[in-house]
């Protein structure tokens, strides 16, 4: 007979396990949660609680190791685990300690563990993989002039890390990222420990303090300035500058204090724990709300092309995101609409107040587009999807000013002190959590005191415009008026 060592025994006995299980499952789908217009985006059966992602990068040019290590709670009996992974390869998995059977099906990373999980037990995913910021145009890792950037909305997070890429499951984020000496590392949330020198490289970690989706996620590598200063309240607000730029890049960064008050002013206090811009030398065609920390491209501050009122504007509608879209996210993607509109509502407020564009005025040139824009992209709470083998172009006008519309016919409907108390119980009502279009509805009616439902039905969800409250004189459609920004002609923000 031969004898072997417990340790072994117990190696051997997960391996017939995972050979048992293989033998009789199905063989591994791609799956979603059901979102309309992302149906393969998600993963049912578990929660995320939280993500430690580290990161060992060595150039833009290079695909970075990585292990993702993620804490969750099964909702249900599973046999099969599924994650949004792609454009990396993966050496190894394991599940609460022991090793998994990993296989790749379309862009889910499918997971057999070596025992199904049981229902409401945690769950402990490590992934060791690679995360390649090569030849990818459409999100995820963004090379810039010196180093990485990251660009996930809307389903792009799973090109960087294993994921259920969904902003329904928010989840807290540990990133751990060593780069070599003389380039800075900064990501979402506070730094956990000083940055740990060893040999030729620099090792370091940042953790956030609220939940936060995984398109909002972000880490920075280059050689930056990271300027500190103080917001409202002693708000930590955190910038990240090339460093050659730092000087000239300033007087923005200067702004962004008054820019919190304006807006806490108007919705609240800033709901996280520090705020600050990241201004990349990179070309990506937007400007994105990551949280905590909003990327910007370099060119928008270049002073060429954009006057001083319309780049102040952008940069109210990236912090206005940090209140709408990031502390409380879309429960789906049809949802897109509460992020944008308010965004662009502060954004078309500030200008307002600046005295260079009206609200008034850009939004009667909204609506003058209004049915085109539904048209062609499908009403503001009702986006089209995209036709069968194409990929989804979700960010549309429709969704930006066409939805900031909604928000001046409800203003106009209810009076502007009772549009004021909607605001501001919606960010604080819903704060670090989830909530869609019913739930805006239902707030509204309550705090208008009567069923809003029929009045702003036509306005999510009809195929044209309705008339607009207090302007009887207003008419769709009309030549596009050149000053009117949209998906055409501005930039995505």
């Amino acid at each position: 007979m031969q004898l072997t060592s417990p340790r072994l025994r117990a190696a051997l006995l997960a391996a017939a396990s995972l050979t048992l299980v293989a033998a009789v499952l199905p063989p591994p789908e791609a799956l979603g949660i059901g979102d309309r217009l992302f149906p393969e985006l998600g993963n049912p059966g578990y929660d995320v609680l939280s993500y430690d992602l580290s990161f060992a990068y060595k150039d833009n040019r290079s695909p970075l190791d990585a292990v993702t290590v993620i804490d969750a709670r099964a909702l249900r009996p599973l046999e099969r685990i599924n994650l949004d992974f792609t454009h990396g390869k993966v050496a190894s998995a394991e599940v609460n300690g022991e090793p998994a059977r990993f296989e790749s099906v379309g862009e889910d990373l499918v997971l057999t563990p070596a025992r199904p999980v049981t229902q409401n037990v945690p769950l402990h995913i490590t992934i060791r993989h690679t995360s390649d910021p090569r030849g990818r145009a459409d999100g995820g890792w963004v090379p810039t002039e010196d180093g990485l950037a990251m660009a996930n909305q809307a389903d792009a997070a799973h090109r960087v890390f294993p994921c259920n890429d969904h902003p329904a499951d928010k989840a807290y984020f540990t990133f751990r990222v060593t780069a070599p000496q003389g380039l800075t590392v900064v990501a979402n949330g506070l730094p956990v420990t000083p940055a740990l020198r060893v040999g030729p490289h620099t090792t370091w970690t940042y953790r956030t303090v609220h939940p936060m989706a995984t398109e909002l996620a972000q880490v920075s590598i280059g050689h930056s300035a990271v300027v500190h200063g103080a917001g409202p309240h002693g708000l930590p607000l955190r910038h990240v500058v090339p460093a050659k730029d730092r000087e000239r890049l300033e007087p923005w960064l200067k702004k962004t204090g008054g820019h919190i008050a304006w807006m806490e002013e108007r919705v609240g206090r800033y709901p996280f724990e520090n705020y600050g811009v990241l201004i990349a030398r990179a070309s990506t065609g937007f400007e994105l709300e990551t949280q905590t920390l909003s990327l910007f491209e370099h060119s928008l501050f270049s002073g060429e092309g954009y006057p001083d009122w319309y780049v102040e504007s952008v940069m109210v509608h990236e912090l206005a995101h940090q209140w709408f879209g990031d502390s409380v996210a879309p429960r789906t993607w049809s949802d897109l609409w509460l992020n944008e509109g308010h965004a662009t509502w502060y954004e078309a407020l500030y200008a307002d107040g600046l005295g260079k564009y009206s609200l008034e005025r850009r939004m009667r040139e909204a609506y003058q587009r209004s049915d085109q824009w539904r048209a062609a992209g499908g009403p503001p709470a009702a986006p089209k999807a995209a036709a069968p083998g194409e990929k989804i172009g979700l960010f549309r006008p429709v969704v930006y000013d066409g939805a900031a519309l909604i928000l001046y016919a409800l203003r106009q409907e209810v009076d502007a002190p009772a549009f004021d108390r909607i605001e501001r119980r919606w960010v604080a009502g819903h704060r670090d959590g989830t909530a869609d279009t019913a739930d805006f509805v239902r707030l509204a009616s309550q705090e208008a005191g009567r069923d809003l439902g029929a009045f702003l039905e036509p306005w999510l969800y009809g195929k044209t415009t309705p008339p607009m409250p207090g302007h009887p004189e207003w008419s769709t459609p009309a030549a596009p008026s050149a000053h009117a920004r949209s998906a055409e002609g501005g930039k995505r923000v």
